[in-house]
């Protein structure tokens, strides 16, 4: 068995030093780093402490040798696809939503909508209503009264209500008063 250490990290956008002070308690990024490599024995407490800090289930962080996971080999930059020295693990969405909160939502697009296109997958992560702040100018899931949403770009946030602005082109802002949550879009997964 290997460990998935590295490819979780990168994928979540975190350094080995993120990585190192979210661990409880901190530790650093040399022992990061030689967790990930193997240089130090990846042990059932380490397991535990860095799957808590990446916010992923302790086994997601092991992969069985005989296993061929799919491969990012490059970039795509504004020049062009740049090869990679070290291809790197693509890690499956379901990996990347693992954590010790609410499970995430998927929103569904059926119709072309602004940027989104039919088949495309939403994954949206449930804010803590503290958070709410760290989602203006992103794309959010709201919940209105009725068993209805409003789905569309965070602009505005004023005491109890919620401003979103919906991706279709004219569309009038949308405003909801005391949402229960609002959950964050953190990926998009659209079929080619």
């Amino acid at each position: 068995m290997t460990n998935r250490i590295r490819d979780i990290r990168k994928a979540k956008g975190l350094t080995l030093a993120d990585l190192a002070a979210a661990c409880q308690p901190p530790t650093t990024a040399q022992t990061i780093g030689r967790l990930e490599t193997g240089m130090r024995q990846l042990s059932l407490g380490w397991m535990n402490k860095i799957a808590a800090a990446l916010g992923v289930e302790p086994a997601s962080l092991m992969r069985a040798e005989t296993a061929a996971p799919a491969q990012i080999v490059a970039d795509l930059t504004a020049s062009g696809p740049q090869a990679l020295t070290n291809p790197r693990e693509a890690l499956a969405p379901s990996a990347l939503a693992e954590g010790d909160g609410p499970p995430p939502l998927v929103l569904a697009v059926t119709e072309s909508v602004g940027e989104y296109r039919p088949g495309d997958l939403v994954w949206l992560r449930p804010l803590d209503p503290d958070a709410l702040q760290s989602a203006i100018n992103r794309d959010c899931l709201v919940p209105k009264p009725g068993g209805r949403f409003a789905f569309g770009r965070l602009i505005d946030r004023r005491g109890s209500l919620v401003g979103l602005l919906p991706p279709g082109a004219g569309q009038k802002q949308v405003v909801v008063d005391n949402p229960p949550w609002v959950a964050v879009a953190f990926m998009l997964v659209r079929a080619l």
